[in-house]
């Protein structure tokens, strides 16, 4: 399911449409994503606090730069023009650390760059409204949202991808 952030090739389209450049795949898991951007061209760094998932993801790609780290503390040195987000990341940290993923992510984005989030928004999921909060503390800017990957316009719903704007 491409809503639900299942289809690499969905999340990897969406993230073509907004320009070129590296991207940083935070929460990579055994890089899914990743590895089809990589296939595409990109320059992708894959980031994930899972060693098992990492190491499962540098056998299949070894080409690709995985780091084992926490996104809210991991330091690569380099920004990127995209940050994505896919397949439900901040509902699998805790929320206590969701501002501090978020904030450490923004400083990962050059001037321009956009942080890109997929996650369900049922009773177990996370709402917008908390996730804008924490996009404009770490001083991002709301440019979409969507209900899906292929661009399915937002109503409220039970998934949002949001796209948020380093200014």
């Amino acid at each position: 399911m491409v809503d639900a952030g299942e289809a690499a090739h969905g999340e990897a389209d969406f993230l073509d449409t907004l320009g070129a450049g590296a991207v940083l795949d935070a929460g990579c898991g055994t890089g899914r994503l990743a590895i089809e951007l990589a296939h595409r061209g990109r320059e992708v760094v894959g980031v994930d606090l899972d060693v098992d998932m990492v190491d499962r993801a540098r056998r299949k790609a070894p080409q690709i730069d995985w780091h084992v780290a926490d996104l809210a503390t991991v330091q690569l040195g380099r920004t990127f023009p995209i940050v994505v987000m896919a397949g439900n990341i901040l509902l699998f940290c805790k929320p206590e650390d969701r501002g501090a993923i978020v904030a450490n992510l923004s400083h990962h984005l050059e001037p321009g760059g956009r942080l890109v989030a997929g996650f369900s928004l049922d009773a177990q999921g996370y709402p917008v409204e908390r996730y804008d909060e924490l996009c404009a503390a770490a001083g991002l800017v709301l440019e979409a949202r969507y209900a899906t990957w292929e661009r399915a316009p937002f109503a409220g719903g039970d998934y949002a991808v949001s796209v948020h704007r380093q200014p």
